[in-house]
């Protein structure tokens, strides 16, 4: 099952659904990758709302994600890890360090449009 990506604006969008696979992580990898180029995204926004497990492989495959959107020229906000999965990834040593992260697509809209001011705040003081 291919994750879907929706642009908005300068932003990408990709909700992962429940029984996602290490497959799955994969393509949404080389596709949001793609993406970020094609449409010269500002941002990008990853929804595991659904998501009840988040095993190490796909813990690994968001932080990877992550880094390499960044030196793509984006910044990544994971979205709507659920209390039982932030529980088990603290419990088994899975960390999103540097990532950020928020409750839900309305707060990491909003953490995005914040980095984005700031970053043209720092352009603009130069």
């Amino acid at each position: 099952m291919r994750v879907p990506i929706l642009k908005q604006g300068t932003y990408l969008i990709a909700t992962v659904q429940a029984g996602a696979t290490d497959t799955d992580f994969l393509k949404l990898r080389e596709d949001l990758l793609a993406m970020v180029g094609t449409i010269r995204a500002r941002g990008v926004i990853i929804d595991v709302t659904a998501l009840d497990v988040l095993d190490s492989f796909a813990s690994r495959s968001l932080k990877s994600l992550a880094q390499m959107v960044k030196l793509r020229g984006a910044d990544t906000v994971i979205v709507g890890i659920q209390p039982e999965v932030a529980f088990a990834m603290i419990q088994l040593g899975l960390t999103l360090p540097g990532i950020a992260t928020a409750l839900d697509l309305e707060e990491g809209l909003l953490t995005l449009r914040e980095r984005e001011r700031e970053r043209k705040a720092r352009a603009h003081d130069s």
